[in-house]
């Protein structure tokens, strides 16, 4: 009978230790899987295989680090948004999956838009662009963020996946573009207000703090992409904000105020009331 070197012990032990430190098995599942290289299934299927001790210390380095609060998306590099595998790290927003309700109703609203220029203001890891990109590949994207940390993070995942249609730059927002640039301008800019006790919960504790607040009431952001939008927009384009699930009157009341047309709020799968969609006025290009 075989035996595993002394150095090393079976991927079924390694998983049952960092299953006891971890109230959530499956992150204990992912890390283990991350450490190793292998695959979910790989770890199943061949639980007698063995680990080294150099291995078994990396996994268990990442389940301690987990079990201190730091988040699992981190830990693993990686983290899956629309079908896209983007990595993620210190410098980008984890992407939600409440934030595929953007990337929805932007898809359905450019159906009937050939070759469609859009941006997506805040990108962060790149993930409502590049999932509009892959799906759109007639689209110019026009990707956007103050963070040259975070576009590299969004270069990298756009080179990785193979998608070319996305241009990245460094910018405050809807600043440097001219006029009627834009058949949709989308966005989940930070819009949770400074100082929230909210921010100093779980995951968001170690989330990049720029990305995730915007002033007082948590709407600066807003404020300055529906005021900027407007003259960005081309006639009848479309402007999309993901928002506080309880900011929605005060959203909708702010973009009326400047003048868009065909105001509509969208809940997310939990039913919260999570982005809303706009028109500039005018006929649709």
């Amino acid at each position: 009978m075989n035996r595993a070197p002394p150095s090393s012990r079976t991927v079924a032990e390694l998983l049952a230790t960092a299953r006891a430190e971890l109230p959530d098995p499956r992150e204990a599942v992912l890390l283990v899987a991350h450490a190793l290289g292998l695959s979910r299934e790989a770890l199943y299927a061949h639980p007698e295989q063995p680990v080294t001790s150099a291995d078994r210390e990396q996994a268990l380095a990442l389940v301690t680090a987990r079990a201190a609060g730091q988040p699992v998306a981190y830990l693993a590099g990686r983290r899956e948004f629309h079908g896209l595998a983007l990595e993620v790290g210190p410098a980008v927003l984890i992407p939600r999956p409440e934030t595929e309700l953007l990337v929805e109703l932007a898809l359905g609203r450019l159906k009937e838009i050939s070759s469609p220029t859009v941006a997506d203001l805040g990108t962060g890891s790149g993930a409502i662009a590049l999932a509009l990109a892959r799906e759109r590949p007639d689209a110019s994207v026009t990707a956007t963020d103050q963070s040259k940390a975070a576009l590299s993070v969004a270069g990298r995942n756009a080179r990785r996946l193979g998608i070319d249609n996305v241009c990245f730059l460094q910018s405050n927002w809807l600043a440097p573009f001219a006029a009627a640039s834009f058949d949709l301008v989308v966005s989940n800019p930070p819009y949770v207000a400074a100082g929230d006790p909210y921010l100093e919960q779980g995951d968001l504790r170690f989330e990049p703090s720029e990305a995730l607040a915007s002033g007082p009431d948590g709407l600066d952001a807003i404020r300055r992409i529906a005021a900027d939008a407007r003259r960005c927009l081309k006639p009848g384009g479309s402007l999309m904000l993901e928002h506080g699930a309880d900011q929605q009157p005060a959203v909708c009341a702010l973009l009326a105020e400047h003048g868009y047309i065909g105001i509509e709020t969208h809940r997310d799968l939990a039913g919260l009331p999570r982005a809303v969609t706009c028109n500039s006025s005018g006929a649709m290009a």
